[in-house]
C-alpha cells in the first residue's frame, strides 16, 4: 500500500474508559472508518479486584456503565455509524483489552488517555496503554486528551474535536 492509500479498516475496537476522551476517539473511530463497511465495537472494562470473584456483581457501578455505552452509541450516532457496545469484567483492562481485540480479529484499537501529572509534574500514562501498545495483535490508535480539557473535566462528553 502507497502512502497516498488509505487504510481500509475491517473491524475496530474502541476502548472506552469513562472519561472525557471517549467521545472524542469513537467520533476519530467512526470518522476513520466512514464510507468503509468496518464494524465497529465500543468495549468498556470494568475492573474486578481480585479479592472478588471475576463474575462479581457490578449492579452498583451499572449506571455509569450504561452511561458510558450510550454515549458511544449516541455519538456514533451522530456520525451516521453503528457500534456494538460490550461490557467487559476483567482483573486487568490493558489484557482485557488486548484478548477482546484479537478475539474478534480486529486490525485497529482504538484508545483514549488523559494528560494527567503525578505528583511532581511528570506526565503520567499509566499501565494500560503501554500494555496495549506492547501486546495489541493489531494497529494502535492512542488519542491524548487536550492539556485544556483538565480545567473542564465537568463539562459533557460531547465536545467537537
Amino acid at each position: 500500500m502507497s502512502d497516498s492509500q488509505a487504510y481500509v479498516y475491517k473491524r475496530v475496537v474502541v476502548a472506552l474508559n469513562g472519561g472525557p476522551s471517549d467521545a472524542r476517539i469513537v467520533r476519530l473511530a467512526a470518522e476513520t472508518t466512514r464510507g468503509g463497511k468496518a464494524e465497529l465495537i465500543a468495549i468498556h472494562v470494568v475492573e474486578i479486584d481480585w479479592t472478588l470473584p471475576l463474575d462479581a456483581d457490578i449492579a452498583g457501578r451499572s449506571e455509569e456503565v450504561q452511561r458510558v455505552l450510550d454515549m458511544a452509541e449516541a455519538v456514533a450516532e451522530s456520525a451516521k455509524q453503528q457500534i456494538e457496545p460490550v461490557l467487559l469484567q476483567a482483573r486487568d483492562v490493558g489484557a482485557a483489552i488486548v484478548d477482546e481485540a484479537a478475539e474478534r480479529d480486529a486490525d485497529l484499537i482504538v484508545l483514549g488517555v488523559p494528560f494527567r501529572t503525578r505528583f511532581g509534574g511528570d506526565f503520567a500514562i499509566g499501565r494500560t496503554i503501554p500494555y496495549v501498545l506492547q501486546n495489541a495483535p493489531c494497529q494502535v490508535l492512542v488519542l491524548r486528551e487536550p492539556i485544556a480539557d483538565q480545567a473542564a473535566r465537568g463539562r459533557e462528553p460531547g465536545v467537537a474535536v
